[in-house]
C-alpha cells in the first residue's frame, strides 16, 4: 500500500501581525514588528515590560457571548484559528454526517490556560477554595482547546493534545499528518497556541534569563541572529491548519496550497533549558524530516528557523543547520518570523508552518527584522530586514522545546 499523500486546504491564524491570515502575512512581508509594552497588566515590579501581544480581538467574532466568557484566552484563540482554517477549506459537518467520524483535531500548547490557572490561584489565596470557579480545571488544561473545536464544528474522529514546550503546534502537525496517512481520518484540525502574557509567565521566564530586557527598545528587542540578542520575546497567538488526504482533497474540488511532506523528532537529552552544544540533536530532527520526505538538502528553498533570539538557540541552530545542509546552507534563505511576532511558545510551529506554506504560495520569503551586527557564529543568509522574492518548490520549518524536544516539519509544493 502506498503512502496516503497528506495536503493542506485551510489556513487560519490570530497573531500579534494580524487577526486573519492575509493580514498577518502583508504585515510579515512588509517586516512590521508586533512587539509593544504590556497592557494586560502593571509591569512596574519586573524586569521586563514588553511582549507580544494581540490587538483587537474580539472572541464573540467566532464564539458566542455566553461560551466565550467561560474559555481561557488560549482556548480563544485557538478556536478562532480553526474556525477561519474549516472556513478557509469549505468543510463542515453536521452532527449526524457520516464523514464527520473522519475528521479530527489535534492541538499543542506548551503551557495551555496559564491566566486562567493564575486567576484560579489568586481567587483561592485571596478569597478561599470555596469561590474558585468550576470550570477552573477545564479552563486550563491545554487538550480544552481540541475538545472545543471537536464540539463545536462535529469533528468526531481522531482527538488529542501534544505538550512538547515550544515544539508542540510542530508536534501537532506531524501528528495529524501521521493520523491521516495512517488511514485514521481524512481531514485534520492541526496546529495550537499560546496566551502566557500573564504576571506569572512573565516572572517565571525572566527568572529563568530567557526574556529580552531591552526595555528602551521593544519594537527591536527580538533580534534573532543578530550579535546584540538577549532573550526572546514572549507572545501570544494560535495557527490552524485543515490537513487532508489528497484524493479526499481532490475528489471534493477543494484548494491545495502544499503537503506535508516530512515530518522529524529528535531530542536533545542534555538540559531542561539550552540545546545541546554544537546542535547534533536539531540536526537529527531536520535529517529525518528530510528522510521522511524523501528529499536532499539541496532540494530545500527556504528555512524557517526557530530562531528564538537567545545566544544559545540561535548559534545551534545555525550549527545544526550546517551539519545538515553542507555547502547548500549558505545560499539557502534563513529566517525568524519571530522577530516580528515574538515567541508563541507551544503556537510557534503552527504560526511558522503556516509562513513556510505561504512562503511557497506566493514565491516571498519573510525577513528577520532588528539584523544589525553579524555574530560570527551566526553565519547564514538570514534575509536581513527585508522580504526577498524567490520560488520555493520546497521549506522548512523548526521547532525546539524546552527539555530537548525538537521537531522539524518540511511542506512542498502541491
Amino acid at each position: 500500500m502506498s503512502r496516503r499523500s497528506v495536503v493542506v486546504t485551510g489556513l487560519g491564524t490570530v497573531n500579534p501581525l494580524g487577526l486573519d491570515v492575509e493580514s498577518f502575512w502583508k504585515a510579515a512581508r512588509a517586516g512590521v514588528s508586533g512587539v509593544g509594552e504590556i497592557t494586560a497588566f502593571d509591569t512596574s515590579d519586573f524586569k521586563v515590560h514588553f511582549a507580544a501581544q494581540i490587538d483587537g480581538f474580539d472572541p464573540e467574532q467566532w464564539i458566542e457571548r455566553k461560551e466565550a466568557r467561560r474559555l481561557d484566552r488560549y482556548d480563544q484563540l485557538f478556536w478562532a484559528a480553526a474556525a477561519q482554517a474549516l472556513e478557509h477549506a469549505g468543510i463542515s459537518y453536521e452532527e449526524d454526517d457520516p464523514a464527520a467520524h473522519r475528521a479530527g483535531v489535534v492541538v499543542g500548547s506548551g503551557i495551555g490556560g496559564m491566566i486562567s490557572f493564575q486567576e484560579g490561584v489568586d481567587t483561592m489565596r485571596e478569597r478561599g477554595p470555596a469561590r474558585v470557579s468550576p470550570l477552573a480545571i477545564t479552563q486550563i488544561i491545554s487538550n480544552m482547546a481540541a475538545g472545543l473545536v471537536s464540539i463545536e464544528f462535529n469533528l468526531f474522529g481522531p482527538n488529542t493534545c501534544a505538550v512538547t514546550a515550544c515544539a508542540a503546534s510542530a508536534n501537532a502537525i506531524g501528528d495529524a499528518a501521521e493520523i491521516i496517512r495512517r488511514g485514521d481520518a481524512d481531514v485534520m484540525v492541526a496546529g495550537g497556541g499560546e496566551a502566557p502574557i500573564c504576571e506569572f509567565a512573565l516572572a517565571g521566564f525572566s527568572q529563568a534569563r530567557a526574556l529580552s530586557t531591552r526595555n528602551d527598545d521593544p519594537q527591536g528587542a527580538s533580534r534573532p541572529f543578530d550579535a546584540g540578542r538577549d532573550g526572546f520575546v514572549m507572545g501570544e497567538g494560535a495557527a490552524a491548519l485543515i490537513l487532508e488526504d489528497r484524493e479526499h482533497a481532490v475528489a471534493r474540488g477543494a484548494t491545495i496550497y502544499a503537503e506535508v511532506a516530512g515530518y522529524g523528532m529528535s531530542s536533545d537529552g542534555y538540559h531542561v533549558t539550552l540545546p545541546r552544544p554544537g546542535g547534533a540533536g536539531a540536526a537529527r530532527a531536520m535529517d529525518n524530516a528530510l528522510r521522511n520526505a524523501g528529499l536532499e538538502p539541496g532540494e530545500i528553498g527556504y528555512i524557517n528557523a526557530h530562531g528564538t533570539s537567545t545566544v544559545a538557540n540561535d548559534a545551534t541552530e545555525t550549527a545544526a543547520v550546517k551539519t545538515v545542509f553542507g555547502d547548500a546552507a549558505a545560499s539557502i534563505p534563513v529566517s525568524s518570523t519571530k522577530s516580528m511576532t515574538g515567541h508563541l511558545l507551544g503556537g510557534a510551529g503552527a504560526l511558522e508552518s503556516l509562513v513556510c506554506i505561504l512562503a511557497i504560495r506566493d514565491g516571498v520569503v519573510p525577513p528577520t527584522i532588528n539584523y544589525e551586527t553579524p555574530d560570527p557564529d551566526c553565519d547564514l543568509d538570514y534575509v536581513p530586514n527585508s522580504a526577498r522574492e524567490a520560488e520555493v518548490r520546497a521549506a522548512m520549518t523548526n521547532s525546539f522545546g524546552f527539555g530537548g524536544h525538537n521537531v522539524s516539519l518540511v511542506f512542498t509544493a502541491p
